[in-house]
């Protein structure tokens, strides 16, 4: 048995509905293994239901996982606006997501969160980023900008498979854009941040 066995054998199961939608995602999508998947689901929805958030941004929704298990741990009421920029994923990620018990908590938006999520004149109090690599600085920043006081920002993949510290990968534009954005939220006073070694690196960041 290896570690990562023995704690998913201790840690909340993961909901059947869930295990198909993981199944059905390697099975069918390239690069299935983004999906956050049976830990860090788990993790996603405690932190909700800690934080206890109202409106949930997510960037990047790719087949819906996530979103899914964000809504899980929301109160009545609450709402996650989740958008994939890639129209492509819409016909497979859709349908997991209205047919799943947490349907009526999830409004799923294909576009460019960049422009469209300042447009709904939502004040967010918590955002989930995981979309285009290259692109994290700008996501973080406008995240930040429609997010409230002491609000929390948590960005997945900021290890990157233990690439930001491997120089064969310098030269790499995704690799490039995860050190930027790491290098910056490092350095921004308008938050505070941790960073947990689960997966491929998940960033916790906390709006002053």
């Amino acid at each position: 048995m290896t570690l990562d066995d023995y704690i998913l054998q201790h840690i909340d199961p993961e909901p059947d509905y869930l295990y198909r939608l993981w199944r059905a995602t390697n099975i069918h999508m390239l690069h299935g293994r983004m999906a956050s998947g049976h830990l860090q689901g788990r993790l996603l929805k405690m932190l909700v239901t800690m934080i206890r958030p109202k409106n949930i941004l997510e960037v990047g929704t790719f087949s819906g996982y996530s979103a899914i298990c964000m809504a899980e741990g929301l109160e009545e009421g609450g709402l996650v606006y989740t958008f994939e920029i890639n129209d492509e994923q819409e016909d497979f990620t859709r349908p997991w997501i209205e047919k799943s018990p947490v349907a009526d908590k999830i409004r799923f938006i294909i576009g460019d969160a960049v422009t469209e999520a300042p447009r709904l004149g939502v004040t967010f109090d918590m955002a989930f980023i995981d979309g285009d690599k290259r692109t994290y600085r700008e996501t973080y920043e406008m995240a930040l900008s429609v997010l409230r006081p002491g609000g929390f920002i948590l960005a997945d993949n900021t290890l990157w498979d233990g690439h930001v510290v491997d120089a064969a990968y310098d030269r790499d534009a995704q690799t490039q854009g995860i050190e930027t954005f790491n290098d910056y939220v490092l350095c921004d006073q308008r938050v505070e941040r941790v960073i947990l070694p689960l997966r491929d690196g998940l960033t916790l960041i906390r709006k002053r």
